[in-house]
C-alpha cells in the first residue's frame, strides 16, 4: 500500500478499535481496497465489517479475495468460514481444518483469534455462526 492508503487504513482501524460503528467504516475499507486491490488486510477488514452489517454476499466476495491474496491469514479464513455459513455455501470444513492446524502449529495465534471472536460477539452478541466457529475452534 502507498502511504495514503496506509494512513487511511491506520485511521480506519483506530476508529474501529475506538468503537466506531461498522456501517461507518465500510466506505473507508471500500476505498482502501479500491486503491490497493492486492492488499489482503483491507479485504479481510472489509469482509469482517460486511459480516457485522449482515452484508453476507458482499462479505463472501471480500473474504474470498482476502484468502486468495493471503492463504495463510487466519482472520481471513475465519471471515470466509463465517461468510460461507451465512450464505449457506459449501467449503467451511477445509478452512476450519486449516485454522485448527495453524493454531496447533502457532499457539500464539490463539490469543489474536480469541480477541477477534470476542470483539465480534461484543458487537453482534447473537451472532450464531461466530459462536459455532468459536466452538469448533474450542475457544
Amino acid at each position: 500500500m502507498e502511504s495514503t492508503e496506509e494512513s487511511l487504513f491506520d485511521k480506519s482501524m483506530a476508529k474501529y478499535e475506538a468503537g466506531a460503528d461498522a456501517y461507518e467504516l465500510i466506505k473507508d475499507f471500500e476505498a482502501i481496497t479500491a486503491a490497493a486491490p492486492n492488499q489482503s488486510a483491507g479485504w479481510t477488514c472489509l469482509a469482517w465489517l460486511q459480516l457485522l452489517c449482515n452484508e453476507n454476499d458482499s462479505a463472501l466476495r471480500s473474504a474470498r479475495r482476502a484468502v486468495k491474496l493471503n492463504r495463510q491469514d487466519p482472520q481471513a479464513r475465519i471471515n470466509l468460514c463465517l461468510a460461507l455459513l451465512e450464505t449457506k455455501s459449501k467449503g467451511v470444513r477445509d478452512h476450519i481444518e486449516f485454522l485448527q492446524k495453524a493454531l496447533f502449529a502457532v499457539p500464539d495465534l490463539e490469543k489474536e483469534l480469541r480477541e477477534s471472536i470476542e470483539d465480534g460477539l461484543k458487537r453482534k452478541p447473537d451472532w450464531q455462526t461466530l459462536k459455532k466457529i468459536k466452538n469448533w475452534l474450542e475457544f
